[in-house]
């Protein structure tokens, strides 16, 4: 098998987002706020290029293992850039048959009440500075930080979870049934 001399991968830096670099902390800016992110125990290296117009991402003599850091973190950096342009929406739906479910927020927890007749409420948690809000049968969650909206969303989605049921009879949950780019 032969080996790579270098894999490496550049991303583009829009015009309204500043990106810095101190070592390996990444500290995206942009109109929706800053991410930041640390890659320092990554064995790849991250640079600025092109007066902070690129960030390219590389690693020379790269195992297997490294070669699929470079792309894995340039999606990271390509995501976080998206995020404080755009940032991201999951829109998920309240499915009930029998029980009506009420969906509440309360600080950083959503309550789920009466979720197939249950007496005591199930909570799922919300990660980060992601926003929560429940507008009629739908839970939208928002945030620029794409791993933090998507965790929360799957929070909502677990905390639903039925066990010991046929899932083909027993439908009733919140389900994810849209991502999308951007916040209203």
């Amino acid at each position: 098998m032969v080996q790579a001399i270098k894999v490496s991968r550049i991303i583009e830096v829009p015009d309204d987002v500043e990106v810095h670099l101190e070592g390996k902390k990444v500290i995206v800016k942009g109109s929706k706020g800053t991410l930041t992110r640390d890659f320092s125990k990554e064995p790849v290296s991250i640079e600025l290029i092109e007066g902070g117009k690129k960030v390219h991402v590389w690693a020379n003599w790269p195992r297997r293992r490294e070669s699929a850091l470079v792309g894995t973190i340039a999606a990271h950096i390509k995501n976080m850039i998206v995020g404080v342009q755009k940032g991201f929406t999951y829109k998920l739906k309240i499915v009930f048959s029998h029980f009506p479910i009420s969906v509440k927020v309360q600080d950083k927890v959503v309550l789920i009440e009466n979720f197939v007749g249950e007496r005591a409420p199930r909570k799922a948690r919300i990660v980060g500075d992601v926003k929560v809000k429940v507008s009629g049968d739908d839970v939208i969650v928002q945030g620029i930080d794409l791993e933090a909206v998507s965790q929360t969303a799957a929070n909502i989605e677990q905390a639903t979870k039925i066990r010991n049921k046929d899932p083909r009879v027993f439908l009733d949950g919140i389900y994810l049934y849209e991502r999308s780019e951007g916040m209203d």
